[in-house]
């Protein structure tokens, strides 16, 4: 028997951004512990330019955004839901009245051989308020993360190439 729509938290395999898939010539390792070095944040990632959190589960990540149109910023606070090294790193903003938009965001990364992985990134937007994401967001949200993938790409293969 089919559930009922949770009109807050609700997921819809179509109201998901998604970055493309990188190849990175590097230890799966060596790309998590870029990840999860949030201090560094503003020398490589172009998207998301700072960071902090204790990656506590149900700790905020509080965030500074970067729009890709422009030099502005916006703070984001989400909460973290998932802490598996080296695999997989992911938060979320839980529906609230201030904010009826939730979302589950999750960065994953794919050992392909001992010094070779992929990434890849993907924002679940929730519930009944999803399709307004979509339709404002979603082509700059998968842009920056699709440049945020590609930065992470050189930084890691990078970092790899100097400890070899």
């Amino acid at each position: 028997m089919n559930q009922p729509f949770d009109s807050k938290h609700g997921y819809r395999d179509d109201y998901v951004a998604r970055s493309k898939v990188v190849e990175i010539n590097a230890p799966a390792q060596v790309v998590w512990e870029i990840l999860v070095d949030l201090p560094r944040y503003g020398e490589w990632n172009p998207f998301c330019i700072a960071a902090t959190s204790t990656f506590k589960m149900g700790d905020p990540i509080n965030m500074t955004m970067k729009y890709l149109w422009s030099d502005e910023t916006a703070p984001i606070v989400e909460y973290i839901c998932a802490f598996d090294p080296p695999k997989k790193l992911s938060w979320k903003m839980d529906w609230s009245e201030e904010w009826p938009y939730a979302g589950l965001r999750d960065q994953y990364i794919e050992a392909t051989g001992p010094h070779s992985c992929r990434y890849w990134t993907t924002d679940a937007f929730l519930g009944d308020n999803a399709v307004h994401i979509m339709n404002f967001g979603n082509s700059w949200i998968e842009a920056g993360f699709n440049q945020t993938a590609d930065a992470l790409k050189k930084r890691a293969e990078e970092f790899h190439a100097k400890a070899k």
